[in-house]
């Protein structure tokens, strides 16, 4: 597939859109159930502390804190959402943008968990898929419940921006 401007701003706009909807859900699961979602604070200390060379903490919360950590952990997330949404439209067939469809998007959701469960928590000092923490099957579900929803988010952003105006 070739990489239109189409596709980069597509790419941009469900990426974002995603990742809101998201923050949405994490936000739900706190306020409804109490149950926390990664601080991306946290995330942008991990990512501060790779400049010194260091990529893995026995615990993330004790390493020295950095400044500027939460923004880097919120520019970041939002950065791998658009990442994320410019591989599914490389992978995608040609057309979805145009004409997107659930499956695609939901499977390619369920699929990016891969990084959370097995990049990401290790690097923290949260074991391999969580398997250092109180609840491990707990946080897995909610990890792979999480990118459904990212998975769903890039379907609808899709299918909303199909009804803005410039569409066409």
């Amino acid at each position: 597939m070739s990489i239109t401007p189409h596709h980069v701003l597509g790419a941009i706009a469900i990426g974002v859109g995603a990742s809101v909807l998201m923050d949405a859900w994490n936000l739900f699961l706190k306020r409804a159930c109490g149950v926390r979602s990664l601080d991306y604070c946290l995330l942008g200390r991990w990512l501060l502390h790779m400049p010194e060379g260091t990529f893995l903490h026995s615990s993330i919360a004790v390493a020295p804190p950095r400044r500027g950590e939460c923004a880097a952990g919120w520019v970041a997330h939002y950065t791998i959402g658009v990442g994320l949404a410019t591989v599914f439209l490389a992978l995608a067939p040609a057309d979805w943008l145009e004409r997107p469809t659930l499956p695609h998007a939901l499977l390619f959701g369920i699929v990016t968990v891969v990084f959370p469960l097995f990049i990401l928590q290790p690097s923290l000092g949260l074991g391999v898929a969580s398997s250092k923490t109180p609840r491990p099957m707990q946080a897995r579900r909610k990890s792979f419940v999480t990118h459904m929803v990212f998975g769903v988010g890039l379907y609808l952003c899709a299918l909303a921006l199909n009804h803005l105006p410039f569409a066409a």
